[in-house]
């Protein structure tokens, strides 16, 4: 559990819902992903799952990699309430491979007490691959989030993670841009057995700092953070190959910037709409792919 010690920014949002209190029975969503190399497959070797929280089954969608366990995170509260308390840990064993994303955009829904969080622990063996790649989060009017993840990964892992912010519902009763109250994400990340590298925190208060002010969001509304952990030859690799943009006709902006301590590079992205920065991220997994295991990523699919 996250402590007012690491995120003082909920200190005002103490209050207990009236339907049901915070981290009280069914608020209390748990995961565990542990994937395994069995022959040429990767297989989901190990699942608990605890609602809200919810995944079926390994599946075998990419055809550029067959043997990579692909898995979809689903919830079935329609997304993240006040007082939920979400808890995601994904493991992979030496040479495993596999591609976890959620079935939807994770909706953080409007709150009038208390606040969502999520923590994340990923651990990557040695030559393990892992693609966490979530669809984009979307902070409903009033909403109080904060997100918490760790890291740790085999020098010789590699590991692709990513999240995309969206400013809220766009379009939603004549739009509903940066209306959120908290916004806090944290991001650490270390060795298996070693010392930390780099840590990162972002913390968006809309009410008491203007997002939208030049140097921050300026014109922008969608924020993309894609963390590239991979080994130095390969990360240099990638960042030969990825090009600065900024284009004013889309309009977009992206960059891929080196991580301290040799562990990779991290590539962020600022557009107004989701679907132009979701091609940029995607060009860029696509490089980090080939670079790190040799393969392309599949052509999107039809409804995207």
């Amino acid at each position: 559990m996250i402590g007012l010690d690491a995120a003082p920014e909920l200190a005002p949002y103490q209050t207990q819902p009236a339907q049901m209190p915070a981290a009280s029975v069914g608020k209390v969503g748990r995961l565990r992903l542990c994937f395994a190399q069995r022959g040429e497959r990767t297989i989901l070797a190990h699942l608990y799952r605890q609602a809200p929280l919810l995944v079926q089954r390994a599946l075998y969608w990419d055809e550029e990699m067959p043997e990579m366990a692909c898995v979809y995170v689903l919830t079935t509260s329609g997304g993240i309430l006040q007082g939920d308390r979400l808890g995601i840990d994904i493991e992979l064993a030496a040479g495993a491979r596999a591609h976890v994303t959620t079935q939807a955009a994770t909706k953080i829904q409007q709150m009038d007490a208390n606040y969502g969080v999520q923590t994340q622990r990923v651990t990557l063996a040695a030559d393990s691959y892992l693609e966490y790649l979530p669809e984009p989060t979307i902070p409903y009017r009033d909403s109080r989030f904060l997100t918490h993840t760790e890291l740790r990964v085999d020098p010789s892992a590699t590991l692709l993670y990513g999240e995309t912010l969206m400013p809220g519902r766009k379009y939603h009763a004549g739009g509903e841009i940066f209306a959120y109250e908290v916004f806090s994400s944290t991001l650490r990340a270390a060795r298996p057995q070693g010392p930390e590298l780099f840590v990162e925190k972002f913390l968006i208060e809309p009410g008491r700092h203007d997002v939208a002010r030049p140097g921050v969001m300026g014109g922008f509304h969608v924020f993309a953070n894609v963390v590239l952990m991979t080994p130095p030859e390969v990360a240099t690799r990638v960042f030969d190959r990825t090009t600065p943009t900024w284009d004013d006709g889309t309009p977009l902006i992206a960059a891929a910037s080196r991580l301290p301590n040799d562990a990779g590079l991290i590539y962020k992205v600022l557009g107004t709409e989701s679907e132009p920065v979701r091609d940029a991220v995607r060009a860029f997994c696509a490089i980090a792919r080939e670079e790190a295991v040799g393969r392309a990523v599949p052509r999107p699919f039809a409804w995207r």
